[in-house]
């Protein structure tokens, strides 16, 4: 019997109890289904952090705070600590720790650095549009606009005085309009806005700008908020620290160094900044926690996945010895006419190919499929997390789909071998007698 007619004759074979084979199929279906959704929820979601992290173009940058900020300060144990003048990043706002120009200075002279770009923290009082006053307590980092999402327009250039506004605030514009998708972005284009912010005796002054870009939220939060350019961002910062005959330092939430070859060189410059009481990051650093979460949820999804296969195993094991059981006499006839013990193990082993084959392909298809529909429905138009700029929820992983039919066929082809052993074992004259 040669290998084309083996596997013919395995399907015909699996088809002749088609209950009892789709049963066993269902099994499988349901951990192809799991994997393939698995797989494409992780692509989908690592894709989208990708397509974040280039968006920052090519230049190497590394971002950085104080790291009593990011809660990364000395532990000192708890109880009222002894106040040191010395202690670095005394200076504060709104009593978040911040930045000083000597620590400016100190990463200015890490090797490596060629610029520092220091970022203001700026909060204003409201944004004024058509003649109406919106509440404004924070504005997005301009070091960001990068990253931004936009819908319409561009990003701020550094030394204009302009600023881009979520897609959630378009209705400033139309207040008829039912929702905020319903408005064309384009709408809030060359429109100029009023920012209000207090000085240090709660003295409110006012900027214009010029909207240049409407932006909508992505994965990371980016794009959530008004996002002012350098130059406006500074502007307010000079009004909101005057106001007082004494002159106060300046305080900067964060600094962007530009760092040649930042690969290279990532790690010393962390332990650099650390031994100075700061915290470099990079922009995958502060997306890693999202992989993390989407990599611990898919490996419990995988493991679920890989149990419904174990179970999946069980009943292919069960198909088989009862189909050797029912073929006995079978089996006896085709020794007898010459079939070698190889190719009875042979046969039965493809017969449990075949059902591995079988789940496999309609799980993943019923996988992609749900994949691919859920994505649009979730992240298209009125969609749920339609609010989420730039998210891929669910993408195609070839090289993952490839393993996981591989895997599946591997286990099935293992499950089979117990049945396809013991029908390879049996005596013909025995078999022939069996009744």
């Amino acid at each position: 019997m040669k290998s084309f007619d083996v596997a013919r004759t395995a399907f015909g074979n699996t088809m002749r109890s088609k209950m009892r084979t789709a049963l066993t199929v269902i099994a499988i279906v349901i951990g192809a289904f799991t994997l393939t959704v698995t797989s494409g929820l992780a692509a989908g979601v690592n894709q989208t952090v990708d397509d974040m992290v280039a968006g920052y173009g090519d230049e190497d940058q590394l971002f950085i705070m104080p790291a009593a900020a990011m809660g990364m300060g000395e532990d000192t144990g708890p109880g009222p600590q002894e106040y040191d003048p010395d202690a670095a990043h005394q200076e504060s706002e709104f009593g978040q720790a911040m930045l000083s120009d000597e620590d400016i200075e100190t990463i200015e002279g890490i090797e490596g650095v060629t610029n520092v770009d220091p970022i203001f923290f700026v909060s204003p009082d409201y944004l004024e549009a058509e003649g109406t006053q919106y509440t404004l307590s924070s504005l997005g980092f301009p070091a960001d606009s990068m990253a931004m999402e936009l819908v319409a327009g561009d990003a701020p250039s550094r030394d204009a005085m302009e600023i881009t506004i979520p897609d959630t605030w378009l209705t400033m514009f139309d207040e008829d309009a039912a929702d905020y998708e319903d408005i064309d972005p384009e709408i809030a284009l060359g429109e100029t806005v009023e920012i209000g912010v207090s000085n240090m005796v709660l003295e409110q002054d006012t900027v214009e700008a010029e909207i240049v870009g409407v932006s909508t939220q992505n994965l990371a939060g980016i794009g959530g908020a008004p996002m002012p350019s350098h130059a406006l961002n500074d502007e307010l910062y000079e009004i909101q620290n005057s106001g007082l005959d004494i002159e106060r330092p300046d305080a900067y939430v964060q600094a962007v160094a530009d760092v040649d070859g930042l690969a290279d060189n990532e790690q010393r410059l962390k332990e650099a900044l650390q031994d100075e009481g700061m915290v470099g990051m990079t922009l995958e650093d502060m997306l890693g926690i999202i992989q993390s979460v989407i990599d611990a949820i898919a490996w419990v999804l995988y493991g679920f996945a890989l149990i419904a296969l174990l179970a999946a195993s069980f009943g292919i094991v069960n198909t088989l010895l009862m189909s050797v059981q029912e073929r006995t006499r079978e089996i006896g006839l085709m020794k007898a006419l010459g079939m070698s013990s190889g190719k009875v193990f042979g046969l039965f082993s493809m017969e449990a190919v075949v059902i591995g084959i079988l789940g496999s392909v309609i799980g993943v298809a019923l996988g992609l499929g749900g994949g691919f529909l859920a994505n649009g429905w979730l992240t298209g138009s009125g969609g749920p997390l339609s609010t989420v700029g730039g998210l891929t929820l669910f993408a195609l992983n070839v090289p993952a789909l490839l393993a996981i039919l591989g895997v599946i066929i591997v286990i099935a082809f293992l499950a089979g071998t117990l049945p396809a052993a013991r029908a390879a074992k049996k005596d013909p004259i025995e078999a022939l007698r069996y009744e």
